[in-house]
């Protein structure tokens, strides 16, 4: 996805840094947690990833909030009105907020007081309050706070300040390495220790009845920085909100199974929940055919037809075994079937067609290499198309195969001659298509 150009919004006398990236149906804004660099984010695989997947199904709509990254520093209390201010800039009249962690504390204070401006909350491993009371016990202690201030504003930049945020990145060195270039740029240790002073007064508790857009919250197990108590907590004080608990310990919620907690942000917010992401392997597919099989039906009876069937079905699968296919499909009387190197699909499918002769049918081949997905034991993609394509052209007893195919088996022995330049139906350009004369 291209990156956007990164821009800034007027939010009183400061500016706020900010992108908007993809095309989707509506507004979501994110806010991210405690420090950010709307830039360097892209520079981290999984983020890009995570900020790629959202961009997918919605407008984005990301900035610096006060302080950090890009934005100017100044008061932080004034931060809220940020969001404001960049929804102004890129016309966004309504939007879904998302808040992680801190950023859900500026997504409550909005949504509660601009409902005709926010469409849905989504809040993701977000605190009420960050000093332990005891209506609050999940919150750190304020001696344990401000041993954490003290420690981050002397490590600041180096890889500690993160690791108990992101377990599953542990030994990732290349992920450290970003991790101390992100922090350092997202905001000086002073600031950073600021930062943290500052969210120990955050309380947005009595703010959480005040809620009236669909609100979902999302919360990891074993999250060692937000308690998943304090998300059910929240839940229960949101009118109608919807509390989603999945596995997990990191607190980033870009690293660990991002997968999941996109899933939910997608479903929530569009009423869809797409499947796994399809495996793109490189595949070799076959495609067989009996030639005028309505007519030889016709003539033989259903239940001759059925029995002859049979024997094709027994006889494919037994050189489908031979050579190391896998059988895809079988649809009436033709099989897709996938092998692991096209020299051993030709073979196969010249050992099909001569097995089927002795029963007095013949059948038709394509063969065609190319990049496959492979989702739930289905095959999709163009190449699954130009295959069947190609054996769409063959005559009765004939194996075609591809270009590509063709210059991928050149010195293993097999005979191919030239049968032309042929348009696939839905494929754009020609393409060579040869015959197996031997093998």
């Amino acid at each position: 996805m291209e990156r956007s150009e990164t821009r800034y919004a007027r939010s009183g006398d400061v500016s706020i840094a900010y992108q908007v990236v993809g095309e989707g149906p509506f507004d979501l804004v994110y806010v991210p947690g405690w420090v950010s660099n709307v830039e360097l984010m892209w520079d981290e695989p999984d983020y890009a990833a995570f900020l790629e997947r959202l961009a997918s199904f919605s407008r984005l709509i990301i900035f610096d909030k006060r302080g950090t990254g890009l934005s100017d520093p100044v008061p932080l209390e004034q931060r809220m009105d940020d969001v404001r201010a960049v929804m102004d800039a890129v016309g966004s009249d309504r939007a879904a907020l998302l808040g992680h962690s801190e950023g859900g504390n500026m997504c409550v204070l909005f949504s509660a007081t601009y409902p005709d401006r926010t469409t849905a909350l989504v809040l993701v491993g977000c605190y009420a309050k960050r000093i332990r009371s005891d209506d609050y016990p999940w919150a750190p202690t304020v001696e344990d706070r401000a041993r954490e201030i003290e420690q981050t504003e002397a490590t600041w930049g180096s890889p500690e300040a993160f690791r108990e945020l992101a377990p599953s990145k542990a030994n990732d060195e290349a992920f450290e390495r970003w991790v101390g270039r992100y922090l350092r740029q997202s905001a000086s240790p002073k600031a950073a220790a600021a930062l943290l002073r500052m969210n120990t007064q955050i309380d947005v508790r009595e703010v959480l009845p005040a809620i009236r857009v669909p609100t979902i919250l999302i919360y990891r197990t074993d999250d060692a920085d937000v308690h998943v108590d304090e998300g059910r907590y929240i839940a229960e004080r949101i009118p109608g909100a919807r509390f989603v608990e999945v596995p997990g310990a990191d607190h980033s919620m870009w690293t660990g199974d991002a997968t999941a907690i996109l899933d939910e942000i997608e479903e929530f917010l569009t009423g869809v929940r797409r499947g796994p992401e399809p495996d793109r392997v490189l595949a070799t597919v076959l495609f067989t055919d009996v030639v005028g099989s309505t007519e030889l039906a016709t003539r033989l009876g259903d239940r001759a037809w059925r029995d002859l069937l049979g024997r094709h079905h027994a006889a494919v699968r037994r050189e489908l075994e031979r050579w190391r296919g896998r059988e895809v499909d079988t649809a009436g009387d033709g099989f897709l079937a996938t092998f692991d190197g096209p020299a051993r699909a030709i073979r196969c499918a010249v050992a099909a067609v001569d097995a089927v002769r002795g029963f007095g049918m013949d059948i038709r081949a394509g063969v065609h290499t190319g990049e496959v997905e492979v989702s739930n034991g289905d095959l999709r993609g163009i190449a699954v198309h130009i295959g069947s394509r190609v054996a769409g052209l063959a005559g009765p007893g004939e194996v075609l195969v591809s270009r590509t195919v063709a210059d991928l088996v050149a010195g293993s022995g097999i005979v191919l001659a030239e049968r032309g330049e042929h348009e696939l139906k839905g494929v754009s350009g020609t393409w060579l298509v040869c015959a197996v004369e031997s093998v």
